[in-house]
């Protein structure tokens, strides 16, 4: 445990209590967790409002802000996915700095989403280290302070497939999670309806092992700005359970967890030595496991739609089917306009910047049921619900 962990929060959930107590079970044991059961109906229900509820279905999720526009996690992203329409924003993947602040990167490595590299007084910084069981070279936030990183600014990722993206280049600086926390305050107020944000633990075990837990720290700041009740419009995911389940302890926030492709194994079930898949996760029994720490799930949409060797996509599973009789709701990642993002038989042409049939393509995903999706385009997910529909 970190020592700006808050102790004894004993506080029982409820629902997630008495779902956790009947189900989670064996979960919790193996990832070397407690179970999920706590005392029910000491914490209030949420801070008003319906939750999750709220939220119309599909929902548009802005990945990353409106990443097909804008360098990814500034907030020139995070606003332009407001104004495209964006139900909530992805903001963002949070990552621990050297003095234990929480900012938000895609990776802790910063070399393709920052300036760093034309920074001479960083080169030393430059080095590799193994994240997840993957050398990887690169600048990594944990090695820089706060004040540092704020004299970084953003860069647009994948440049060959957005050049102009790289227009905005250097405009914004890294985010700090307490910044977006009051940002978004401050754009519920300014927008008159609320504002929700997803964010998301990156490579917990990896920041746990170098003693800055995540989970604690996220879980500090959402109760310093009250948005840690089941209510609240801040939902919090994870490519590990383990990670889901901490959370599960310290908040009441709703919680989903990522799956990535069926034969790979979340990082903590690698480190936990627990055979278990993606493929695992999936199943009635493995849903009916999640379901007692989590609402929801946020697959990759291959596990929704397969593709068949030739791209195209394939019959869907019943993933959708499964996880609504657990009462899960799926939020699948990623759809964007590119035609290199997009099954083949959505592509027009061979450019890797022109855009594809995505109407096409949001159309075939909307119809299995899906309460959501991640897009890079949010403006695209809007009017492409709004034609879902109307039929």
């Amino acid at each position: 445990m970190d020592s700006d962990q808050v102790n004894g929060r004993a506080q029982g959930t409820g629902r997630r209590a008495l779902l956790g107590a009947a189900v989670l079970g064996a979960g919790g044991a193996v990832l070397g967790l407690p179970g999920a059961a706590r005392a029910a109906g000491t914490r209030t229900a949420g801070h008003g409002g319906r939750g999750l509820k709220s939220l119309p279905k599909p929902a548009v999720i802005g990945h990353r802000g409106a990443s097909g526009y804008r360098p990814e996690h500034t907030f020139g992203s995070y606003e332009l996915a407001l104004d495209l329409g964006a139900d909530i924003v992805e903001a963002g993947d949070l990552v621990p700095t050297k003095d234990g602040h929480l900012v938000c990167r895609h990776e802790p490595e910063i070399g393709g989403t920052t300036d760093v590299a034309a920074h001479p007084e960083f080169a030393g910084r430059r080095t590799t280290k193994v994240l997840d069981g993957v050398p990887t070279t690169g600048w990594f936030t944990e090695d820089f302070t706060l004040a540092e990183l704020k004299t970084l600014r953003a860069v647009e990722r994948i440049p060959a497939n957005r050049p102009h993206n790289t227009l905005y280049d250097g405009r914004w600086e890294i985010p700090t999670f307490e910044e977006v926390l009051k940002w978004q305050d401050e754009q519920t107020r300014k927008r008159g309806r609320q504002v929700w944000i997803y964010p998301e633990t990156k490579h917990p075990t990896y920041f746990r092992k170098l003693g800055l837990g995540l989970e604690e720290r996220v879980a500090k700041l959402l109760r310093k700005y009250d948005k840690d009740g089941r209510n609240s419009p801040v939902i919090l995911q994870s490519f590990e359970p383990s990670s889901i389940q901490r959370l599960n302890q310290l908040v009441d926030n709703p919680l989903v967890v990522l799956l990535s492709s069926a034969g790979s194994r979340p990082y903590d079930f690698v480190e936990a030595n627990d055979p278990r898949t993606v493929a695992d996760l999936v199943t009635p029994k493995g849903l009916r496991e999640i379901a007692g720490y989590a609402q929801g799930i946020g697959p990759t949409l291959d596990l929704v739609i397969p593709k068949n060797a030739d791209g195209t996509l394939a019959e869907p599973t019943t993933l959708v089917s499964d996880a609504h009789k657990v009462g899960l709701l799926l939020h699948p990642y990623t759809l964007r306009n590119e035609n290199p993002f997009l099954p083949a038989e959505y592509r027009k042409g061979g450019a890797a910047d022109a855009y594809g049939d995505v109407f096409g393509a949001f159309k075939r995903y909307f119809a299995t049921g899906i309460d959501g999706v991640f897009t890079d385009n949010a403006d695209t997910g809007v009017l492409a619900r709004a034609d879902f529909l109307k039929g």
